[in-house]
């Protein structure tokens, strides 16, 4: 399914892989009303599509996402700030609980916003030119679609704090030596091993690879006896699959595992 609109192109892979491509590069990729109502769209779309097993997200042009469209920005008082901060958090929060793994392809830069979203996806993948940064400050407002608070939790407390008042930029090998980034290539490596990655992880048990994603981002915040209860309930849901039939099988068997997502 190849689907292209004005700010977003989709465009489906080989072994269930979609690709969002943010399309407007004379913009820097920046997250208008219209991009976010648009990916909202499209994320419901897929997190029910059975066909497709993962996401990659990109940007066209010579960056991943500038961020929140400043001219928007602009006519925002408080009462529209209030509302436009959690409509583009709603919108990450679909992305992070997609039940399925998505893959942010970075190459460039991801100021504001675009590190906003990149940081909502399950995994991280940048070009080692890749520059990041929450420049909010700089604007006089904050990170407004969850950035503080994701920022947080992958690069702890103290870094967050540094990026977010001070607004500076920090390189691909800062951002994957705090734990931001999972993985750094070359810029013309980008692509292919971005699809590799998510090919290896499509080849995983399905209902396993949605049973971590559940277990991870909603225990994360659970208090620990609580958190291992769900992780518990999963493993046993989990063990009553013919997936897991199939993988213990094809492990004694010493083959490869085909998982067939029951």
């Amino acid at each position: 399914m190849d689907i292209s609109s004005e700010v977003i192109k989709l465009q489906s892979h080989e072994f269930g892989i979609m690709q969002i491509s943010l399309n407007r590069p004379d913009q820097l990729n920046a997250l208008s009303q219209e991009v976010l109502q648009q990916l909202s769209t499209l994320l419901e779309k897929i997190k029910h599509d059975p066909s497709i097993k993962a996401l990659m997200i990109t940007g066209e042009g010579k960056g991943f996402c500038a961020g929140a469209d400043i001219k928007q920005l602009v006519g925002l008082k408080g009462t529209d700030g209030l509302a436009f901060a959690q409509f583009g958090q709603s919108v990450f929060n679909q992305l992070e609980l997609l039940g399925k793994p998505s893959l942010a392809v970075i190459q460039g830069f991801a100021f504001g916003g675009g590190s906003e979203l990149a940081m909502a996806a399950t995994l991280r993948i940048a070009a080692n030119n890749a520059v990041f940064a929450q420049p909010e400050i700089k604007l006089g407002v904050i990170p407004g679609f969850g950035g503080s608070q994701r920022l947080a939790r992958l690069i702890g407390k103290g870094r967050a704090l540094e990026m977010c008042l001070t607004g500076r930029r920090f390189t691909a090998e800062e951002a994957y030596q705090w734990g931001m980034v999972n993985e750094l290539t070359t810029p013309d490596q980008l692509l292919t091993r971005a699809k590799s990655l998510l090919i290896s992880i499509t080849a995983l048990g399905p209902i396993a690879l949605q049973s971590i994603l559940t277990v991870i981002h909603q225990g994360y915040n659970m208090p620990f006896e609580e958190a291992l209860a769900l992780e518990a309930a999963h493993f046993g849901l989990c063990c009553a699959t013919a997936d897991k039939q199939e993988g213990v099988r094809a492990f004694l068997e010493k083959r490869a595992a085909v998982f067939s997502g029951e």
